[in-house]
């Protein structure tokens, strides 16, 4: 349910802002790395929004209430790839998922922070939301111990296949981990889908970024 106490947090500013003339380049320190972030101004997948900061930052905090050792995870919409590096160093078996055109700087990202420091080597995947699940993820050979999203959630069309995708992957015994910046009417929307179709907690709250973070399990019949 959604009548836990969450956690009340303010987002960290444990970063360093660097400017370049076409990528901006942001330095972020979580679990005593120092992780640089090349964000390109030309997608939404590539720029470090504040949900992917809090799901990092409470991950790093919570590392005994959720264990991501040795643990297959699976990011969808990965972004600049910030989650799914934290993800690494915490020692997750990771495959980090987004559209094609976001794929370049998400592997340039994660190999550049992950290489020679992570137990396990991540891979990165081309995942549209709703497409080619079965034939891409079949559920015989990827099952995932954790999903983690962060801001997934805003003003586009594929609300209903983000929703479908995370279905899919939310197999028994699967825990969805999802940050997002709560901005529009239609975010609340499908919060309530969410938690109409999931086991659905509010862990953790940020006021000032008006980040919610959740964790969804597959409802017990």
């Amino acid at each position: 349910s959604l009548t836990d106490s969450p956690v009340t947090l303010k987002i960290l500013q444990n970063w360093v802002p660097k400017i370049s003339h076409y990528f901006d380049k942001e330095h972020y320190t979580y679990v005593g790395h120092q992780i640089v972030i090349q964000e390109s101004i030309e997608h939404f997948g590539a720029v470090v929004w504040p949900g992917a900061l809090a799901l990092s930052q409470y991950l790093e905090s919570n590392q005994e209430r959720f264990n991501l050792k040795d643990k297959k995870v699976l990011e969808i919409g990965a972004g600049t790839g910030l989650v799914s590096i934290v993800a690494c160093i915490l020692g997750a078996y990771v495959t980090a998922t987004d559209l094609p055109e976001v794929l370049e700087n998400l592997s340039f990202n994660i190999s550049k922070n992950t290489r020679d420091i992570t137990r396990h080597k991540p891979e990165v995947r081309k995942l549209v939301w709703g497409e080619g699940l079965s034939e891409d993820f079949p559920v015989s050979t990827h099952r995932y111990d954790f999903i983690l999203a962060s801001d997934v959630v805003y003003h586009h069309a594929a609300l209903e296949a983000l929703l479908a995708t995370m279905e899919y992957f939310c197999q028994p015994g699967t825990v969805l981990l999802w940050a997002n910046k709560f901005r529009f009417s239609t975010d609340y929307e499908f919060l309530e889908k969410v938690t109409s179709i999931f086991d659905t907690t509010l862990l953790a709250e940020f006021p000032e970024s008006n980040v919610k973070l959740l964790k969804a399990t597959m409802r017990k019949n």
